[in-house]
């Protein structure tokens, strides 16, 4: 069963406050210390979260091209702080940042600056957006979506570093691959020597599930066929009437690979048999990727959405999700054991005290193995208001009782 440890939120202070309903948190932690990142702010916590100092991501990743807008990703591997900036497009046009850091301290950050013509000369007129970053044995991991000036979707890369590299001078070498195929592509947590990355296609009824493996250089495809799911009604009525899911769509945002199996996991709009919006989720046998179980996350009377998964050292797979119907939008954490007749053990850690006046909530959130056994996910509620300003993003620790 799964066990809240504690539970550390982040206050205006922390945040300046720069909070959004599209909160989107990130955060890792590395002993006492603890950086935490959302559209735009960030905070830092040299004490096991017990203070909290703003971090400006505008003063701290200045650059004259442009400014910080809006994803960002934070990671700890090896010795290295891993921080992934988005900046704003200009004329269709922008890059992005991978920072790097051994103490994620102030001023301590080597920037790595990435535009898509970097990647190839012809990506003239399109921007970076919806980004996720993992690791594997031997590389650093990036995806991201391109769009062009008209914010039409083009495209999806890959980008990899090797891990061993990310201490040089100069230029850190790099490998890309892209595919016009499949859209906002997830990258799996608890990869090994070779880096799975996934994407949901409905009108298709399958996932598209691709491998990359750390000594080579071609990537493999192959089309999974699943149980179809909706994607378009994504209603989700709140106490008082108000809405949270207006902006849900069916990108994957949980993705992991533990035992044998992987896991893929996303937000389905409501259909017969699902009263509610839900976590439609499919496990493979990562042997022969024959579909093993469909353990959907839903609910007769409350929305779940938003999921996010990683892996601990014992190879188990903890989970965060949002969740709303009988209440406002709560933060819920828990454990996911495919192999159980009740695959999941969710508990709701905090509860919004309104609605979003926007009826937006998402994109992403984020969950993170401890090195010692258990898992921190990083979400937001809202408490005393209806505007981006009441969002609380915290932190949230949990393990098996």
């Amino acid at each position: 069963m799964a066990s809240i440890r504690r539970q550390l939120p982040l206050d205006d202070i922390a945040t300046s406050p720069r909070t959004g309903t599209i909160g989107e948190p990130t955060f890792a932690v590395s002993g006492r210390t603890s950086v935490v990142a959302g559209n735009w702010y960030a905070a830092r916590s040299t004490d096991s979260g017990g203070t909290w100092a703003f971090v400006d991501p505008f003063v701290e990743h200045a650059s004259p091209r442009a400014q910080v807008c809006c994803d960002q990703v934070v990671l700890r591997t090896g010795r290295w702080w891993v921080w992934y900036l988005q900046y704003e497009a200009s004329r269709g046009q922008n890059f992005v940042r991978v920072a790097l850091s051994r103490t994620a301290a102030p001023g301590s950050w080597r920037a790595v600056d990435l535009a898509p013509t970097d990647l190839e000369p012809g990506w003239t007129g399109l921007w970076f957006d919806y980004p996720d970053l993992a690791v594997s044995k031997g590389h650093l991991w990036l995806t991201s979506n391109l769009y062009d000036a008209s914010d039409r979707w083009k495209r999806a890369v890959v980008v990899r570093w090797p891990l061993t590299e990310l201490g040089a001078a100069g230029t850190i070498p790099r490998e890309h691959w892209s595919t016009i195929g499949a859209g906002s592509l997830k990258l799996v947590a608890g990869a090994g020597d070779a880096m799975w990355f996934v994407s949901s296609d409905r009108p298709r009824r399958r996932v598209r599930l691709f491998r990359w493996p750390d000594a080579g250089t071609a990537v493999t495809t192959w089309d999974i066929p699943v149980t179809p799911w909706d994607d378009a009604d994504y209603t989700s009525v709140l106490p008082g009437g108000g809405r949270w899911l207006t902006r849900a769509d069916d990108r994957v945002t949980a993705a992991w690979r533990a035992r044998g199996r992987l896991g893929v996991h996303w937000t389905a709009g409501r259909m017969p048999g699902r009263p509610h919006p839900y976590v439609r989720s499919v496990v493979l046998d990562e042997a022969s990727l024959s579909v093993v179980s469909e353990p959907d996350l839903w609910s007769g009377t409350a929305a779940w959405a938003y999921p996010g998964t990683a892996v601990d050292r014992f190879a188990r797979v903890g989970v965060a999700a949002y969740t709303a119907g009988p209440t406002q939008p709560a933060l819920a954490v828990g454990l996911l054991d495919p192999s159980a007749a009740a695959p999941w053990d969710m508990t709701v850690a905090a509860t919004s005290t309104d609605a979003p006046a926007s009826g937006t909530w998402g994109d992403y959130l984020t969950v993170r193995p401890r090195p010692r056994g258990g898992f921190v996910a990083a979400g937001c509620t809202m408490q005393g208001g209806s505007d981006r300003k009441a969002v609380e993003p915290r932190l949230v620790e949990f393990s098996t009782s």
